[in-house]
């Protein structure tokens, strides 16, 4: 059973099977939020997320980044990325026509960052993540 059902832009559903969040910033000892950290974090992320599904593609929503007006330190200008990072396993129907529906499903993992920490669902799915080119990124399997 999924964890949640989100409907894609393109009207495609796919299912949320697995979700692993954790704090942008956790364990973030020293210094403050630039664009060099955040680059660091996002490449972090997105190899953590291939070692721990090597046979499904991976894919990066492109996070936001807000910049507060703060004086800007030796790392350069504060850049803030949304507080809740995110991996998560999604699955839906065959991508290729003609393979068969019983036997075949596609599947895909996704970084996406967030403000709060709940499973996305429905309506509660932010736009960026619904804009997934599931056709073109997903990779199908059979069961």
């Amino acid at each position: 059973m999924p964890l949640s059902h989100v409907v894609l832009s393109s009207g495609r559903s796919i299912d949320l099977t697995e979700l692993r969040m954790s704090s942008t910033y956790g364990g973030m000892l020293a210094g403050y939020p630039s664009k060099r950290i955040n680059d660091m974090k996002v490449g972090g992320l997105q190899q953590e997320a291939e070692r721990a599904f090597p046979s499904r593609p991976v894919h990066l929503v492109p996070p936001s980044r807000e910049y507060p007006d703060q004086t800007a330190g030796v790392f350069g200008p504060v850049e803030v990325l949304p507080p809740v990072a995110c991996i998560g396993v999604f699955v839906s129907t065959a991508v290729a026509p003609e393979l068969d529906p019983v036997l075949h499903r596609s599947a895909l993992t996704v970084i996406w960052f967030q403000p709060v920490p709940e499973v996305p669902s429905g309506e509660h799915t932010d736009p960026a993540l619904r804009s997934i080119h599931w056709e073109q990124l997903a990779q199908d399997y059979e069961l």
